[in-house]
């Protein structure tokens, strides 16, 4: 059998004669032709396959990172604000410390009648010095938070401290306020004293039981301590008194008034005016007849009068 190949690009023809004899010399041929075809069609099919797979791991790997990378900062972001409110609940309780010092410490000022210029508890401390060399690290975090728990137990323990204090002096100023002390007239003198005496109407040695304070007629009479009135009214030998009664066992008793600004029953404190200079009952003249009683008993006024001094 023979195969003619006619080329009409060239105008040649070419005689291929295939006998039993020939086609066994072209079968090595077509088996590489083929093995090489076949090669080259696996590997491109692979490389396709390999092309087509290789942009979905490389995105499923990116986007797992990515995720975990999310879930991180989600992680530190919800710490750093958890760290931050707890940081400022905590400054927000030592501010609250800081008034409550800053409130007693005025306090203490007025009771103590401290100077307010050199405790004035509006200002910051005034601080200062040279700039120093020995420039240190920052603080850290931890060393921050360290420092504010040890400086809130100093102020809640400087709190508890003033606390006592405020304490002891209002106990002491209110002992002061009720414990009769100083003149129960503004202006004056002492026209008699406490003790035995000369009576002005009987001439006799007689018992006087209270310092008498000459004064106008008519001028305040004035509470030597604070205390509730317990007595309003006319009493032989005093005319119009007025009676107080201070606690722990203090009373005074203002005698001769011309008239009486209080009544039973009002509170009065140190320094009020409670009646007027007068003569009333038995008296030679406008003064007041001051007295105190300690328990029930009439002690000597001239130790509270002076204390005042």
């Amino acid at each position: 059998m023979d195969i003619i190949l006619v080329s009409h690009k060239r105008g040649r023809t070419w005689r291929v004669s295939l006998q039993p004899g020939n086609i066994l010399g072209w079968v090595p041929v077509v088996l590489g032709f083929g093995l090489i075809c076949a090669t080259s069609f696996a590997v491109g099919y692979g490389v396709k396959a390999f092309n087509d797979r290789l942009p979905v791991d490389i995105y499923g790997m990116w986007a797992g990172e990515l995720q975990q990378q999310r879930a991180e900062v989600a992680r530190m972001r919800e710490e750093v604000e958890n760290n931050t409110q707890a940081l400022a609940r905590r400054l927000a309780r030592l501010h609250a410390h800081v008034m409550r010092l800053d409130a007693a410490g005025s306090r203490l000022t007025e009771i103590a009648n401290l100077d307010r210029g050199e405790f004035d508890f509006s200002q910051p401390p005034p601080l200062g010095g040279p700039e120093s060399d020995n420039v240190g690290q920052p603080f850290s975090l931890d060393q921050v938070l360290a420092s504010l728990d040890t400086f809130d137990r100093q102020l809640s323990d400087r709190e508890r401290q003033m606390r006592v204090l405020e304490d002891l002096l209002l106990a002491s100023r209110l002992q002061k306020e009720v414990k009769p002390s100083g003149w129960p007239v503004e202006t004056g003198w002492i026209s008699s004293s406490y003790g035995m005496r000369m009576d002005p109407f009987s001439g006799l040695r007689s018992f006087h039981a209270g310092v008498d304070f000459a004064g106008r007629e008519g001028s305040d009479v004035l509470s030597v301590a604070a205390g509730i009135v317990t007595e309003v009214g006319e009493r032989f030998g005093y005319g119009l008194l007025v009676e107080i009664n201070h606690g722990n066992g203090y009373v005074t008793r203002y005698g001769h008034n011309s008239s009486a600004v209080v009544r039973i029953g009002d509170r009065v404190a140190k320094g009020q005016a409670v009646a007027r200079i007068g003569s009333s009952g038995r008296s030679t003249g406008p003064h007041v007849h001051f007295e105190v009683l300690l328990n029930g008993r009439v002690v000597d006024p001239q130790q509270y009068i002076q204390a005042a001094r």
